[in-house]
């Protein structure tokens, strides 16, 4: 779930999600991403998309009526399907679920962390720096999306 929202300069801001964990934690371009998750079959995409950003931020997603974006092919052959909308959430105080892992590695020893270690808002140029770049057509396409629904100028 993309969301966007405009500073106090009047500057287009989309809001990002860092991964959590020891493979992540020194990488910064090209590895953030969109709130996502997967869904089954029989599963309604949409609800999914709230759960996993309920999931991975703490908080519900702020936009009732969302767009969706369509369909992206990540590098690794993962399909996303995304939304968007125009919201803000406060990126300080992020409570994301867990996943549980040996660390290091042979080591025997589980370790848990956070999904997501942190959000934040960022300007289009910077947000194409940080996005995982299979997902960089998902900001074109919110851009345009929005503006054409009359949410963003």
């Amino acid at each position: 779930m993309l969301l966007a929202r405009t500073d106090t300069g009047g500057e287009i801001e989309f809001l990002l999600v860092h991964p959590g964990g020891p493979f992540w934690a020194k990488k910064d371009a090209g590895a953030w991403s969109i709130p996502k998750g997967e869904y089954g079959e029989f599963d309604d995409p949409e609800a999914c998309a709230r759960r996993e950003f309920r999931e991975e931020l703490g908080v519900e997603c702020p936009v009732r009526d969302l767009i969706e974006l369509g369909e992206i092919v990540q590098s690794g052959g993962k399909h996303v399907l995304a939304w968007c909308g125009v919201g803000s959430i406060d990126t300080t105080s992020i409570e994301s679920n867990t996943f549980e892992m040996e660390w290091p590695p042979k080591s025997g020893r589980l370790q848990r962390f956070p999904e997501v270690d942190r959000a934040g808002y960022f300007d289009l140029t910077t947000a194409a720096a940080k996005i995982i770049p299979g997902q960089r057509p998902f900001l074109e396409r919110a851009l345009v999306a929005l503006r054409s629904a009359g949410q963003l100028l």
